[in-house]
C-alpha cells in the first residue's frame, strides 16, 4: 500500500492494467510522485547484491577483464529498471563501469541527484582496480535505442542485476525477457545474470520489494 495520496493504492494492480505496455505504467508512476522515490525504495543497494559481489567472486570473476591478445579492460556491469540508482553506484564502487537503465526521464534525473547528493558515500572497494564510470539512460529494455545512445553493441555486458523486470512483468513476457538478456549479456562464459525475485508464490498481495 502507499501512503502517498499521488499514487495509487495498489502498486501491482496500477501496473496490471498496462499489460504488455507496462513500461508506460511505470513511467506514469515516476510522474505521479513528483520525482520522489517510490514506496519500495529502501534509499540503500539491496545487500544481497553486495554479498554476491564479494562472496561469488570466483564464480563471477574480477571488476578487471582480460582479453585473448593479454589486453585489460574494466568490465560493464547493467541495472535495467534501476530506481534511484544506488546498485549502480555500488557496483561502480567495485570497479565495473556501472550502466543504469529507466524508461521515465523522471527516473534518470533522480539516479543523477542520487549520484551528486550521496555519490561518494560508496567508497571505492580495492584502490588497485578503482571505481568505475557512471552512466545512467533512459530508454526501453527491450529495445536498442539506448544502446545506440550509448554507442554499445549488443553483448556487451559482463554482468546485469535484474531485480525488477522479472518481478514487474506479466508471466507471459518471461520467454522475450530471457532472450533479452541473451542479447546483452556477454557471450558466456564471460556474462553472468544475477536475479533477486520476489516470492509470489508465497503471497501474490505483497507489493515488494524483492
Amino acid at each position: 500500500m502507499s501512503n502517498d495520496p499521488n499514487l495509487p493504492s495498489s502498486i501491482p494492480e496500477f501496473i496490471a492494467k498496462y499489460k504488455e505496455n507496462y513500461v508506460e505504467g511505470w513511467a506514469e508512476l515516476w510522474n505521479k510522485s513528483g520525482g520522489k522515490p517510490l514506496p519500495f525504495d529502501r534509499g540503500f543497494p539491496n545487500p544481497a547484491l553486495e554479498d554476491t559481489l564479494i562472496e561469488k567472486r570466483d564464480i563471477i570473476g574480477d571488476p578487471i577483464g582480460r582479453g585473448a591478445q593479454g589486453n585489460t579492460y574494466r568490465k560493464k556491469a547493467l541495472v535495467p529498471g534501476c530506481g534511484r540508482g544506488v546498485d549502480v553506484l555500488l557496483l561502480a564502487s567495485f570497479g565495473y563501469d556501472a550502466y543504469g537503465l529507466e524508461y521515465s526521464a523522471t527516473a534518470v534525473e533522480v539516479c543523477k541527484e542520487e549520484q551528486a547528493k550521496n555519490g561518494d558515500k560508496y567508497p571505492v572497494r580495492d584502490a588497485e582496480i578503482g571505481q568505475g564510470k557512471i552512466t545512467f539512460v533512459q530508454g526501453d529494455f527491450f529495445k536498442d535505442t539506448w544502446l545506440e545512445k550509448l554507442q554499445l553493441p549488443r553483448n556487451s555486458f559482463d554482468l546485469i542485476y535484474d531485480y525488477t523486470f522479472f518481478c514487474a512483468l506479466d508471466p507471459s513476457m518471461r520467454p522475450q525477457w530471457a532472450l533479452r538478456h541473451t542479447q546483452l549479456l556477454a557471450d558466456s562464459p564471460r556474462g553472468h545474470l544475477i536475479c533477486l525475485e520476489f516470492p509470489r508464490h508465497k503471497d501474490t498481495s505483497l507489493q515488494g520489494p524483492p
